[in-house]
């Protein structure tokens, strides 16, 4: 039997829709959808509620639920991943709150700095060994990776195993449309050009029946900038680079050294910046899954409408020979951006069809936006380097090459921090000399 599988499947919400997406691909009748998850009971809980979806929208698929990983993986020709390690406690709370101590403040915490550092950390192990397991009993798989930090993992699979991956995020497919919107501007007949790094790529061009729209973005989004709202920090960066950036204000406010600094409080309140978002949308998350988890799994009627997210449609794709673009996190090979590391892990457009998935050239990027993705892609390049030596030395090269991080904590301060956070995450590490 031809087989999807799902790794990760108690994000129960998440598993519903890419695997919902999934269930509307003729291409994919006959295949067995397997899941897997740490958790029995969140598993047991997604294979109920798909298999109820799977009756209502009529797939001719099977849903199969597994406590044995390698067997969920044997044989599978996609491979979907969505893990978190370590979850909201005690990870994500360790990652917020022993920073704070040192008057270091994060919004989200998962891609770079002191928070993504370690959540690749302790994640790149497992995901070296989920590749280890693919490339023993499904070496022809692709595997389509959603888990952050998106960079850094597709870097070490992509680099230290054989596994056929790309990275997935959400931010490339909604950028123009939620520009727009709040600009007040029509999307409609809009074309555009994105590429950079995950969370840091870049609106290169946007046109319709071939103006440039940059010029009236740029007049309506300087009086927006009167107001308080929740870009407010990708207008200013617009503003002094030129160029609007995918990821949301509240990301990109910690991956550069402008926007939250102890010295300057005020900056918070002036550009809207939500401090500790992340722990905070983790509780309203548990607390809603709470309140809504029996309806939802019980719902012997639920039904599901194809979503935004790629994953699908780079199956359908690969299945039909019908290409399919898409923005993909792929590794720098043969310098798709000519002026970012070939080391580097890169978003840029791509295609799939049945030969696989082949990133397109874009060449140089403008240099002050390459600029700012090398200060990124140092620490996320030596964040990899520390997962694959096991070195404590590069733990804190990259932290201290943080930007973030290096514009509030002196080089000491930075070291004791980690030094404190490899002790408090404990069995959640591997051992580091």
């Amino acid at each position: 039997m031809k087989k999807l599988t799902f790794i990760g499947a108690g994000s129960t919400v998440f598993a519903k829709n890419v695997l919902g997406d999934c269930m509307h691909v003729p291409a994919l009748a006959g295949f067995e959808f397997a899941l897997y998850d740490i958790d029995p009971v969140r598993l047991q809980e997604s294979a109920q509620l798909l298999s109820h979806l799977k009756e209502n929208v009529n797939a001719e698929i099977t849903i199969k639920a597994y406590d044995d990983r390698r067997e969920a993986l044997q044989g599978a020709r996609y491979v979907i991943n969505a893990i978190q390690v370590g979850g909201y406690k005690p990870s994500t709370m360790i990652d917020f709150e022993i920073p704070k101590k040192y008057g270091l403040r994060q919004t989200i915490g998962d891609t770079i700095g002191i928070g993504g550092l370690f959540r690749s950390l302790r994640t790149i192990p497992v995901m070296l060994d989920i590749a280890k397991d693919i490339e023993e009993v499904a070496p022809d798989a692709w595997f389509l990776n959603y888990t952050n930090p998106m960079v850094t993992l597709t870097g070490a699979m992509s680099h230290h195993t054989n596994v056929n991956n790309v990275g997935l995020c959400h931010s490339v497919q909604v950028c123009t449309k939620d520009l727009f919107q709040r600009l007040d501007m029509d999307p409609t007949g809009v074309k555009e050009k994105i590429a950079g790094i995950n969370h840091m790529a870049w609106l290169l061009e946007v046109k319709k029946d071939g103006q440039d729209l940059y010029p009236e973005i740029k007049r309506r989004a300087k009086e927006k900038s009167k107001e308080t709202h929740d870009d407010m920090v990708r207008f200013k960066l617009m503003q002094r680079f030129g160029y609007y950036v995918t990821e949301s204000s509240e990301h990109n406010a910690e991956y550069h050294p402008y926007f939250i600094k102890s010295r300057y409080p005020e900056l918070i309140d002036a550009y809207n910046i939500p401090l500790d978002e992340y722990p905070r949308r983790c509780v309203d998350q548990i607390e809603k899954w709470e309140s809504m988890k029996e309806e939802l799994v019980e719902n012997q009627n639920i039904t599901h409408e194809r979503s935004v997210e790629y994953g699908s449609r780079i199956i359908e794709a690969m299945e039909t020979d019908a290409p399919f673009l898409f923005g993909g996190n792929v590794l720098n090979t043969g310098g798709l951006i000519s002026n970012l590391p070939e080391k580097a892990c890169v978003e840029v457009p791509c295609v799939a069809n049945r030969s696989g998935i082949a990133p397109t050239y874009v060449g140089e990027l403008p240099e002050q936006l390459a600029a700012l993705n090398r200060t990124n892609i140092n620490t996320q390049l030596l964040t990899v380097e520390a997962a694959m030596t096991k070195k404590r030395e590069h733990i804190y090269q990259a932290a201290l090459l943080d930007p973030h991080t290096a514009a509030e904590l002196s080089i000491d301060d930075t070291v004791k921090l980690c030094d404190e956070l490899i002790e408090a995450h404990g069995e959640y590490l591997p051992a580091y000399s």
